[in-house]
């Protein structure tokens, strides 16, 4: 048999540990190892093992691509993923994944694989939830759902614009953590020749490319001006590699990338307001308080909240963090997650999930701990926000947004203050979409779920009026 590749990766494992600003003592002892055995390995005196990568996965949140593997170390981490899944009783183990891997390979594969058609099956009900709730084209989609995928299916992290606009902001900053107001105009005067001007009315940025004038609406919050600003600074400064992205993307309307075009400014904006490096180092300190973050950047709240959940360099990860944006309505117009944790494509979500009462609520902070049907368990955060319009003639936006993540990083959430994770009935039982959540003792229904039949008993009336088969 070929000898398996050994993983030495000693500077990549010193760079995560001096990172997270830990000891090698407090490292050591959370992976389970001796000091001894951890320093001969950030010498490259050892390689990783498969146990050791797992417990680097399950603690750091670092993935096999950060280290490298072979097949053998890329099934065993799969096989790991899978098992774990809460349709299981408990996890495999360390060892007993490794040594499924080593002496029965073709098993091991084929529980994966069963795994992973499980989890499309899944996909599909979230496919047919889509298909119920859109205006009956099924098949088809609306090119800002296509953009809305393709962010999702990119982990909403473009590493090649992120960095870029981290060098940007680094000629704007002016010394202060985020670029101020005066070092963005500076440059897009000095760099890009744009002229700034104040309007109103129902634009907030029109930019006229013949005289390069650049009018923002003065009825709008500073941290938006700064924004918009922000905005045409990399839609300008970094065109070329927007339209590299927008080439490579595979989208096959023109709208739609035209679509993705002004998404991936809006991404590069946040991106220079809030610089990876230091913005996940603040976010860390500040154990992701978003009232602090904005105060030390100049964001809005949805700004900080949305950049959060960015924050996916694969040298240097966050919080895996679910976000989203609901209006009034209860339609989901903004959505990513990190998380095993998916949206309802069309509206409908849980009524349970905290997001529809902050909607109602504005500017007061609403926590919860919540267990969907996989049972994983979700801390998150959410708050009504209000954005002026500029005028009493015209209605201010309404609408809330989320943040969460894990149980599991709960001691990293601030939010999570207070809540008790482990208690069996504190969480709170919230679904995707009543046509695929399959709760069948739920007050809170709308409808029966796509794929149950229902029975109705005209002598029993419950709180629905029927049963779940």
């Amino acid at each position: 048999m070929p000898r398996q590749q050994r993983i030495f990766a000693g500077k990549t494992l010193r760079a995560l540990r001096d990172m997270r600003g830990l000891r090698q003592a407090d490292m050591a002892r959370d992976l389970g190892i001796s000091v001894s055995y951890l320093s001969q390995i950030e010498h490259d005196h050892r390689p990783l093992t498969a146990p050791l990568i797992a417990a680097l996965s399950r603690r750091f949140g670092v993935s096999l691509d950060d280290f490298g593997s072979d097949s053998s170390d890329a099934r065993a981490e799969a096989l790991r993923r899978a098992a774990a899944d809460p349709i299981f009783a408990e996890p495999f183990d360390d060892t007993q994944t490794l040594r499924a891997v080593r002496q029965q390979p073709h098993l091991a594969e084929r529980f994966i694989q069963l795994h992973a058609a499980y989890r499309d099956a899944g996909e599909r009900l979230l496919m047919l939830d889509e298909a119920l709730s859109s205006d009956g084209t099924a098949g088809t989609r609306l090119p800002w759902e296509e953009v809305r995928d393709w962010f999702h299916n990119a982990g909403n992290y473009v590493d090649t614009l992120d960095r870029a606009a981290e060098t940007l902001a680094q000629d704007m900053s002016e010394g202060a953590p985020s670029p101020p107001f005066s070092g963005l105009a500076r440059f897009a005067r000095a760099t890009l020749n744009i002229t700034l001007a104040e309007g109103g009315g129902t634009v907030l940025r029109q930019f006229e490319a013949d005289t390069r004038a650049l009018t923002l609406d003065r009825a709008q919050p500073p941290e938006t001006r700064r924004f918009q600003l922000a905005h045409q600074i990399a839609a300008l400064a970094l065109s070329n590699e927007i339209a590299g992205v927008v080439d490579a993307s595979g989208l096959s309307s023109a709208a739609a990338r035209q679509l993705l075009s002004v998404g991936l400014a809006n991404y590069t904006a946040g991106a220079i307001m809030m610089p990876y490096a230091i913005f996940r180092e603040a976010a860390r300190e500040q154990r992701h308080d978003i009232d602090r973050l904005r105060q030390i950047f100049g964001v809005s709240f949805e700004q900080a909240c949305h950049r959060l959940s960015t924050l996916q360099r694969p040298e240097m990860r966050g919080i895996p963090f679910f976000f989203c944006r609901v209006d009034m309505a209860g339609n989901i117009t903004k959505r990513h997650s990190a998380t095993p944790l998916q949206f309802a494509r069309f509206g409908g979500a849980c009524p349970l999930w905290i997001v529809h009462e902050a909607v109602a609520i504005p500017d007061r902070i609403l926590t919860q701990l919540a267990e969907t049907p996989d049972g994983v368990r979700y801390v998150s955060m959410a708050k009504g926000l209000v954005k002026p319009s500029g005028s009493f003639a015209r209605q201010p936006r309404r609408y809330a947004v989320a943040l969460g993540c894990e149980a599991g990083h709960a001691g990293e959430f601030i939010y999570a203050d207070g809540l008790d994770t482990n208690a069996h009935q504190a969480a709170t039982p919230i679904g995707i979409s009543c046509r695929i959540c399959p709760r069948d003792n739920c007050d809170q229904r709308a409808f029966p779920p796509g794929d149950r039949a229902i029975v109705v008993d005209r002598d029993e009336r419950g709180v629905v009026p029927y049963r779940i088969a």
